[in-house]
């Protein structure tokens, strides 16, 4: 019977933005085993109804837990939004979404409690970061905007701040916050870290990026030294890749995402 410390950790997200948060969790937890379900069928989850999001999440869950593993990481922004409550209720593992770091993260920075938030459209309806950072700072104010075209340009790794085409949509859709004062930006979407360059540049250097997938992985990690679950493995850990649709493409872009090869990329109908 396998012991609780040599469990892998789960991760899914409705596709391929996830990835920014495994890697992550390798640098910081490099001798954990890591089972990564993208549900690459039904991408995106941003346009769906909460209803849905909710169901498509507990059949991820529900793999993931299939697989034994000791750790659930919800890596999707819009799921996380809608759905960790209902995942938490049904099970009794460990479960970290994106947006409490997050949130937490911005207040943790910034000064002056004037926060942006980007996302997509369904992380942004949703209010969930809003929510989140009242509920923990009811003086901060929020500000927020939807950036759709982002997770196309990560995916497609038109990541360059030198790039006139990125820049032109970057500065679209950040020029919102240029009268609110932010003094901290959140990145909510685990595609947006690979557009930091150029988000950087478009809002300039004194506002500082929260990076979810950061601080995922830094919560992780104190969760599990709190449980006494770490890997007690002194060799690196393995990945295990599955999708619902297409690894291929799947496998190609996720070596921008991880700068390497995955390995096997397995298809599973959940």
């Amino acid at each position: 019977m396998m012991m609780e410390h040599e469990k892998p950790i789960g991760i899914f997200d409705s596709g391929i933005g996830g990835l920014t948060v495994l890697r992550e969790i390798k640098k910081q937890l490099p001798c954990e085993d890591i089972i990564y379900l993208g549900d690459t069928a039904r991408v995106p989850y941003g346009i769906r109804s909460a209803a849905t999001v909710v169901r498509y999440s507990i059949a991820n869950a529900d793999f993931l837990l299939r697989k034994n593993i000791k750790l659930l990481i919800i890596a999707c922004n819009t799921a996380s939004a809608v759905a960790t409550h209902i995942i938490r209720q049904r099970y009794r593992i460990p479960i970290v979404d994106v947006v409490g770091p997050g949130a937490r993260k911005a207040l943790q920075i910034s000064r002056n409690k004037r926060i942006g938030i980007i996302g997509t459209e369904g992380t942004i309806r949703s209010g969930a970061y809003q929510q989140e950072i009242q509920r923990l700072d009811d003086k901060s104010l929020t500000y927020t905007q939807a950036c759709p075209l982002f997770v196309p340009l990560a995916e497609e790794g038109w990541c360059d701040d030198h790039d006139d085409v990125v820049l032109a949509i970057a500065r679209r859709y950040l020029g919102s916050f240029d009268d609110k004062g932010i003094d901290t930006l959140v990145l909510g979407c685990t595609h947006y870290p690979l557009l930091n360059g150029p988000i950087q540049r478009v809002v300039g250097p004194d506002i500082r990026l929260v990076d979810s997938a950061a601080e995922i992985a830094f919560e992780v990690k104190m969760m599990l030294e709190s449980e006494r679950s770490q890997s007690g493995r002194s060799q690196p850990g393995r990945c295990h890749f599955f999708v619902t649709d297409i690894p291929h493409r799947f496998a190609e872009t996720g070596r921008r995402f991880l700068g390497g090869e995955l390995g096997d990329v397995n298809v599973v109908d959940i």
